[in-house]
């Protein structure tokens, strides 16, 4: 009965407007599939989500319940626990609770709701235990998140985690892996430890909405890394616009304020304290700026398009100005020289959902250089880009089996610049795909789902990986390098990975990994062999 009601509550009172950012990946996986099944139109290209359009979303889905499994519907009513308070803002409701279970039985560590105002807080806990061949480590982290409404409009959300590893199996530097790379707070041989901190300010209204922030955003679709713009580097402060002007057109921007990690020498100085640490270290200023726009042709149908924008040493208003034309500024801002200008990027994609049945099929590319009439020109061309081509198939043969195959080709000097405080990073990690350019990867994967909230992911990945290149052979040298040019090594890897979600945020898993690595320079070949268990609750 208290199932029925809270849906009901849901679908008869959703007037929401407050926004903010949602990074809940259990509920996105199951979204995502079943707009696979065209049960859902999920407008995803530009992640996080807000908690509205997950509401809304599943909602969409619940109009469609009698298409659902039974694994399903007990997977909707248990995401729908996680909103149940997300429209109530009432004069009649007024409650505080710690530590109990809600009315539409989802356990919140506490929550107090008021006549215009709303507050939740969750611990953020979790630890893992990883084995190699021969070492191991260990991971715990600990923290909180508080998230809102203030009114009908205004949305906000806070998540800090602190973070510690031990173990002789650390990757400091967190290269050559999809895991987001850190900003140090203190390290030594066996130990290791930072933090995480995100959150966001949103205020929504009919057909749009703005936010300010420090969180990651992601662009494109990948299953094992994202071209254009990925969780990679670490998050970084922006200021974002949605907006619908219609429903079959949506516009994003946002402008980000990066970590260059270049000291500027001309404005540090000497503090004249004569005590250690007198010496007052100024950075660079570097910012990125984005754009898009989505084009939603017809259900399943999207074709979108969109430029980003490198820019530093100090914050320029014309890249505040979202209907700008970046590159075209860019010649006025620079008087067109290269070295006074940016460092400019073009994107774009293609995303067919559900034209094949249940098939969702996407190409993603990203443009760093491109000399358009000289693509073929084999001594003179230019073609730094990337692109990504990706297939999913839902219900293959079982219910709630998934089939993936995806390709990446990153060719040589993407995401590499001239000046090196405009370069396509943040803290000096990539803010595209982790492998970096020069390099390419296949990727293959089955996900099941035998129970609710129980999944199983088999996979298997190849990646090439070849030598980055200097800054003469970037903008000099002819014909440039071929594609995997001193070729570094490839890794073949195979793993599963098992998840059960045991409460909302709740989630134990279990992870196995085998990999190969060979490498091209030297006659040598490593294996590794990794196992990796452990929970977390919060995120």
């Amino acid at each position: 009965m208290k199932k029925n009601i809270f849906i009901i509550c849901l679908l008869c009172s959703i007037n929401l407007k407050a926004q903010v950012n949602e990074n809940y990946s259990q509920l996105y996986d199951y979204l995502y599939r079943m707009a696979l099944k065209g049960l859902v139109n999920l407008h995803d290209y530009v992640l996080p989500l807000g908690r509205n359009q997950f509401l809304t979303s599943l909602l969409e889905v619940k109009k469609n319940e009698s298409n659902l499994t039974t694994t399903e519907k007990k997977e909707l009513v248990f995401y729908l626990k996680d909103f149940f308070y997300d429209d109530l803002i009432k004069s009649s409701i007024s409650k505080i609770s710690f530590l109990k279970a809600d009315t539409a039985g989802r356990f919140r560590s506490f929550y107090n709701i008021g006549s215009s105002v709303q507050i939740f807080a969750d611990p953020v806990i979790g630890a893992n235990y990883s084995k190699y061949t021969s070492k191991h480590n260990l991971n715990f982290y600990s923290g909180a998140r508080i998230w809102g409404m203030l009114g009908k409009n205004i949305a906000f959300n806070i998540m800090f985690r602190d973070v510690t590893e031990k173990g002789d199996s650390i990757n400091y530097k967190k290269d050559f892996t999809p895991v987001t790379g850190i900003v140090n707070t203190s390290r030594n041989n066996e130990e290791l430890n930072y933090s995480y901190l995100n959150f966001n300010l949103g205020y929504q209204w009919n057909n749009g909405s703005i936010s300010i922030g420090k969180d990651h955003i992601n662009w494109g679709y990948g299953m094992a890394g994202k071209i254009v713009i990925s969780e990679k580097a670490p998050s970084f402060p922006y200021l974002r616009l949605d907006y619908h002007p219609f429903k079959w057109l949506h516009f994003n921007y946002f402008n980000g304020w990066l970590n260059s990690n270049l000291i500027d020498s001309s404005r540090s100085y000497n503090t004249g304290t004569g005590v250690g640490g007198s010496y007052r270290e100024v950075y660079r200023k570097k910012f990125l700026a984005n754009h898009s726009i989505n084009i939603n042709a017809f259900k399943g149908l999207d074709i979108a398009i969109g430029e980003s924008m490198v820019y530093s040493d100090q914050l320029d208003i014309g890249y505040l100005i979202p209907i700008n034309f970046f590159k075209v500024y860019d010649q006025y801002a620079s008087n067109y020289k290269v070295n006074g200008g940016s460092n400019a990027q073009f994107f774009g994609q293609i995303s067919s959902r559900n034209h094949i049945k249940k098939t969702h099929l996407y190409l993603v590319y990203f443009i760093d250089e491109l000399r358009v009439s000289k693509i073929f020109d084999k001594i003179e061309r230019r073609n730094q880009l990337g692109y990504t081509l990706g297939l999913n198939k839902t219900d293959f043969l079982l219910n709630y089996l998934t089939l993936g195959v995806e390709y990446t080709h990153i060719n040589p000097f993407v995401y590499s610049n001239l000046i090196p405080a405009q370069s396509y990073e943040n803290s000096n990690y990539t803010m595209g795909d982790w492998m970096g350019n020069n390099a390419d990867r296949w990727y293959f994967s089955i996900k099941y789902t035998p129970i609710a909230k129980l999944k199983i992911n088999l996979w298997y990945q190849q990646v090439r990986k070849g030598e980055t290149g200097t800054l003469q052979q970037q903008y000099f040298q002819q014909p440039q390098p071929d594609f995997l040019f001193g070729k570094l090594f490839t890794i073949n890897d195979l793993g599963i990975n098992v998840s059960y979600e045991w409460i909302n945020r709740f989630i134990f898993f279990i992870n196995s990994k085998y990999q190969k690595k060979r490498y091209s320079n030297i006659e040598q070949i490593s294996t590794d062999k990794e196992l990796r268990f452990g929970f977390f609750y919060g995120l």
